[in-house]
């Protein structure tokens, strides 16, 4: 079963960790030549800082900090956006007895 509210959080600890590894990487970029391994640079600052951060200043443990990492590589603002108000729990699902059909998806019959 997915948990969602562990995964809100998640994203929600990413978000503020790409402001700050994006800010750092701008600083960082100058060092290098080329932007050849500008990518590679980028996923380790992210997952390091990520796990630095996750240990600070909350209460996740070691593997959901690379969860958290990985988040703010990716992208954690654009996923949370994307997936806003669209997850609903396997509990609402379940319990709902009622399904709801846009009048335009309807199909009618010769009968109807």
């Amino acid at each position: 079963m997915l948990k969602l509210e562990l995964l809100q959080q998640l994203l929600v600890i990413a978000i503020a960790l790409s402001t700050v590894t994006c800010a750092f990487i701008q600083k960082t970029k100058k060092l290098f030549k080329s932007n050849k391994h500008l990518c590679r640079y980028s996923f380790l600052v992210n997952i390091i800082i990520g796990i630095l951060f996750c240990i600070s200043f909350t209460t996740v443990d070691f593997p959901t900090s690379l969860w958290v990492g990985l988040f703010s590589f990716i992208g954690a603002d654009t996923i949370f956006k994307a997936l806003e108000g669209k997850l609903a729990s396997h509990k609402d699902i379940v319990s709902n007895d009622l399904i709801y059909v846009k009048k335009q998806n309807l199909i009618k019959t010769e009968d109807q």
